[in-house]
C-alpha cells in the first residue's frame, strides 16, 4: 500500500471499553442503544454505533498489552438534536436504571446529561447549543 494514498477516514473505526464482563457489558449496551451486537464472544462484543463506527467491549483480563485503566476517566457522547430529545433519553435510561452521574443541566457547550455503564465508563448525552 502506498501510504501516501491511505486516508483514516475511509476505514472502520472503533472505540474499545475494557470491561470486566463482556455479557454484562453487552446486556447494558442492548438496552441503552436499542441494538443487537453484531458480535460476541466470551471476551468480546461489538455493537455498531454509526456507519464506520464500532463500539467494542473487550474483557479487561484478555487484552494485550494488559490494561491498566478504569472506566469513568473518558467519555462516550452521543449527540441528540435538541433539549427535549436529550431529557427522553435521560428519561428512558433512568426507567432502565442506568446511574445517572449528572441530571439534565445547560452547559456552556449545550444541554447534557451524564451516565454510567457497569465498569464506570462514562456515557454523555447532548444537544450542542441547546439550553
Amino acid at each position: 500500500m502506498n501510504p501516501t494514498n491511505f486516508s483514516l477516514q475511509s476505514q472502520a473505526h472503533f472505540v474499545l471499553l475494557h470491561v470486566q464482563s463482556p455479557a454484562a457489558s453487552a446486556s447494558f449496551y442492548r438496552q441503552i442503544l436499542a441494538a443487537e451486537p453484531v458480535e460476541a464472544s466470551p471476551t468480546f462484543a461489538m455493537f455498531a454505533l454509526a456507519p464506520g463506527l464500532m463500539l467494542g467491549l473487550w474483557a479487561r483480563d484478555t487484552v494485550a498489552p494488559a490494561s491498566a485503566g478504569q472506566g469513568g476517566s473518558s467519555e462516550l457522547a452521543f449527540v441528540q438534536d435538541s433539549a427535549a430529545a436529550v431529557d427522553a433519553v435521560h428519561a428512558a435510561w433512568v426507567a432502565r436504571g442506568v446511574v445517572i452521574l449528572q441530571a439534565p443541566s445547560a452547559m456552556d457547550f449545550g444541554y447534557t446529561f451524564t451516565a454510567s455503564d457497569p465498569d464506570g465508563h462514562r456515557l454523555r448525552v447532548f444537544a450542542p447549543g441547546a439550553a
